[in-house]
């Protein structure tokens, strides 16, 4: 149990590869994990790269024999609008 924070990106990317994102849960042991990031813009929405790590990961995830739980990006309570969005929510992990 616990955190590790993989990257530290600008106000609009960041780089995190499969490899560096797995590294923890294989080297802590883990059953399984959750992603998460934030857009600091405020709209929890997934770009297209975010649809495409998401893919690379559980496919690694899956090679590996971990459980990729959830990935969720966080952005900021708005009317009409989730704070957050999750890939598991909607069927994107499962």
């Amino acid at each position: 149990t616990g955190t590790a924070s993989i990257s530290v990106g600008t106000v609009s990317e960041t780089s995190a590869h499969p490899r560096d994102i797995l590294r923890p849960v294989i080297t802590h042991g883990c059953y399984g994990f959750i992603l998460a990031h934030n857009h600091p813009s405020g709209d929890p929405s997934p770009s297209v790269a975010d649809e495409r790590i998401t893919r690379r990961i559980k496919e690694a995830a899956e090679l590996l024999q971990v459980r990729f739980l959830d990935h969720i990006i966080i952005g900021r309570p708005s009317p009409g609008r989730s704070p957050y969005y999750s890939f598991r929510e909607a069927g994107l992990v499962k």
